[in-house]
């Protein structure tokens, strides 16, 4: 099961409380504070883990608490600090606070880490509050309390490219064609109802990934159909291919529906590397064929016409893809500068 969103809550270790304490020695009756500090509580640690592809250890578990750090002892010894509890979660999520929507922490590569939650500090003894004045003080400090906050964690799929289109256009086939993906396919709308991920070897050991999205009907950033909660998966792609099956009645108005989804959604999406891909080649004429050609080319997009089912055309559309992805690298290596 592919779950990308969850909201839980997360409590910080507190801190260990100090404690009143006096020398207690023979021969030496009035030996002075030896309180020691309380331990700091355990931190709360959200680490991205490369091998995780889904959230679904939260829908289980809501709540999570670190460890509280143990209270000071006489002989001025200080409590142990309580662990960190560290939480793994898929690369590519996206930390956010329940209450205000803030966005606390964006976790992408393997390992990246954020303190979601600091625990307290330890309080001090009394030996601490011992002044010439007040050489007996009998005063301790309670430890802290750790950080606690409710957040929602949203996973969003690291991809090359992602594939977009109507429901039953031809994405999951495709994907099952260039890589060793097998998503679900059949003849009707909705077959995909979770995004898949698949790895494409391209030539001389290079390689990409590609996502399928579900399928996307007008309306559906406001809430229709099954694939406004899965765009938030494209908005890290770095390509568009924007699926078309050869069977529409207007390749202009479908195209239109579509990139008008993704910008109500996010209109920073329409302005990523675009590719219109017409599927189902194998279902038309000629003649039929060229006329969604031409209305496309009027798009000013880069067009490719396939049959995935037939693997007819695939490795033009690897290359427009590999080549789209190149000229991409090298603009952000420009763009960067020299390091």
């Amino acid at each position: 099961m592919f779950i990308d969103y969850a909201k839980i809550h997360l409590k910080a270790g507190d801190g260990g409380n100090g404690v009143i304490s006096f020398r207690r020695e023979k021969f030496v009756p009035h030996g002075g504070p030896d309180g020691g500090a309380g331990g700091w509580g355990g931190s709360i640690i959200l680490r991205a883990d490369s091998q995780l592809t889904t959230l679904l250890d939260f829908q289980y578990k809501k709540v999570y608490r670190a460890e509280r750090g143990n209270h000071g002892k006489g002989a001025n010894k200080t409590g142990r600090s309580g662990e960190d509890l560290t939480i793994r979660v898929p690369c590519g999520t996206l930390i956010k606070d329940a209450g205000t929507g803030e966005v606390l922490a964006d976790l992408v590569q393997d390992g990246d880490e954020f303190i979601a939650g600091h625990g307290g500090r330890g309080g001090r003894g009394n030996s601490s509050f011992a002044t010439p004045r007040n050489q007996a003080p009998r005063i301790a400090e309670v430890g802290e309390k750790g950080e606690e906050r409710h957040v929602v964690l949203e996973l969003k799929l690291l991809a090359d490219v992602g594939l977009v289109g109507f429901p039953n256009a031809g994405k999951s086939t495709l994907l099952s064609r260039i890589s060793a993906a097998h998503p679900k396919i059949a003849d009707y709308p909705f077959t995909t109802l979770e995004p898949s991920l698949g790895i494409v070897r391209y030539k001389d050991y290079q390689s990409f990934v590609v996502a399928d999205i579900p399928g996307l009907i007008e309306g559906a950033h406001d809430g229709k159909g099954l694939g406004i909660q899965f765009l938030r998966h494209i908005e890290r792609t770095r390509i568009l291919a924007i699926l078309i099956s050869s069977e529409t009645t207007d390749l202009r108005r479908d195209l239109k529906i579509l990139l008008g989804e993704l910008k109500s959604f996010n209109p920073t999406l329409v302005r990523k590397p675009k590719v219109i891909v017409i599927t189902k080649t194998d279902l038309v004429d000629e003649a039929s064929l060229e006329a969604l050609k031409k209305a496309a080319a009027g798009t000013r997009l880069n067009i490719a016409a396939i049959s995935a089912a037939m693997n007819e055309e695939l490795a033009p559309l690897l290359d427009l893809f590999w080549q789209k992805l190149k000229r991409g690298r090298k603009a952000k290596e420009i763009t960067k500068g020299p390091a």
